[in-house]
């Protein structure tokens, strides 16, 4: 009597897209609960079909096949459903055939479903130029993985490969160019001629500053490496910057060493924020300009900080304890912003050890940097002090 009257409510709630043999399982069991876990009947079906009238059927069921969250697909890009030519199964077995499995597939499906848009003969000549530097499809497949729209959605073929052998000559790494066509993918998209201007002009600025073949060809894999984004941005403006350094008196030799710091932020620097940064550490440090060009030689920040940055984290160490004079030694503090300063002040003081009567390169460097001075001061703290002339209690 009670699966019946569940089963008349059923039929009355209902709506047209729910199965009535998928009433009917649920009714003949008391013990069922009404609101269980979504369970894919067909592709018209349950809280996954939204907008289904507009999709793709087949697209849908070839998802469900492979056990593809369609949800999520449906709140990420929505639009990939509707498309009337998907490649879902192709784009599997190709991934399959990288040495992916079931789960990997489905992950990267979700993430970038693009992915099964692509024509399956340029997913297969995408793989021939990925192997140019990365020749090994255990490492491809991961790196699908990670950066799935860089290989499936920026295609063209020609640049690509141009771009590839380009960079290959410059002398960067198989492993340097495979990093810079995940991260930064447009670059190979862009035509040579493009990408070769922007390196001309960068290079024949370190030149003409006296710099080496040799030395160019490291600096520039470690500015791309940094900043792969350089190559949208116009070499003009390095030139602008090296003229506002040598306005300082910088020599040649001492902006190849800033360059060499600086890297890709060369292209970022401003020469009006530099002139008001300069202006200000001037008068704030009463320095003149050799000690102003030894200041930004150790802490390169002061040309691309603003004013407001650079004030903000000299009260922040003032305010802990710190004087002028001591920034004013040690410039490269005020690279750390005003938290880290004033968590690593505080561990100092911890110690007991007050920052007026430190020289302030403990606080400097990287988070590991710091454990290690800090570790080693705490060491100091603990170890007791050997007296020679103390007497031995030696047990009789």
């Amino acid at each position: 009597m009670m699966s019946k009257i569940v089963l008349r409510v059923l039929r009355i709630r209902s709506g047209p897209g729910i199965k009535y043999y998928a009433c009917k399982q649920k009714a003949l069991s008391p013990n069922y609960p009404i609101f269980g876990s979504r369970q894919y009947v067909s592709p018209n079906l349950g809280s996954d079909t939204k907008n289904s009238s507009e999709e793709n059927k087949r697209t849908i069921s070839n998802l469900y096949n492979l056990s593809v969250n369609i949800k999520k697909i449906r709140q990420l890009k929505g639009w990939v459903l509707s498309k009337d030519v998907a490649f879902v199964q192709e784009t599997a077995d190709f991934l399959k055939g990288l040495g992916a499995n079931e789960p990997l597939v489905a992950n990267i499906l979700e993430r970038c479903p693009e992915a099964f848009l692509q024509d399956p003969a340029e997913v297969k000549e995408q793989r021939y130029i990925w192997h140019l530097v990365c020749p090994n499809d255990d490492e491809l497949v991961q790196i699908i993985e990670k950066f799935p729209d860089s290989f499936f959605v920026y295609k063209s073929p020609e640049n690509q490969r141009d771009n590839i052998a380009y960079f290959k000559d410059l002398g960067l790494s198989n492993k340097i160019i495979c990093r810079l066509l995940t991260s930064s993918p447009q670059i190979f998209c862009n035509p040579i001629e493009d990408n070769k201007q922007i390196i001309d002009g960068v290079k024949e600025n370190f030149l003409n500053l006296g710099g080496s073949e040799a030395n160019f060809k490291t600096w520039l894999m470690k500015m791309l490496s940094q900043d792969p984004f350089i190559m949208f941005k116009s070499s003009s403006a390095i030139k602008e910057n090296v003229k506002f350094l040598q306005s300082l008196g910088f020599s040649d030799t001492e902006i190849l060493k800033l360059m060499s710091k600086l890297k890709g932020m060369i292209f970022d620097l401003s020469c009006s924020t530099m002139e008001e940064s300069t202006t200000f550490s001037r008068s704030v440090f009463n320095c003149d300009d050799e000690e102003l060009r030894q200041m930004i030689l150790k802490c390169p920040g002061i040309l691309y900080y603003s004013v407001s940055v650079l004030e903000d984290r000299l009260k922040c160490l003032i305010r802990e304890g710190a004087s002028v004079d001591q920034v004013k030694k040690c410039p490269n503090v005020l690279e750390l912003t005003t938290q880290i300063i004033e968590f690593r002040i505080k561990k100092m003081k911890s110690l007991g050890h007050e920052i007026q009567n430190q020289h302030l390169d403990v606080l400097n460097g990287t988070k590991k940097d710091f454990e290690v001075n800090f570790g080693r001061l705490q060491v100091k703290k603990e170890r007791p002090l050997f007296n020679p002339v103390a007497p031995l209690h030696v047990d009789e």
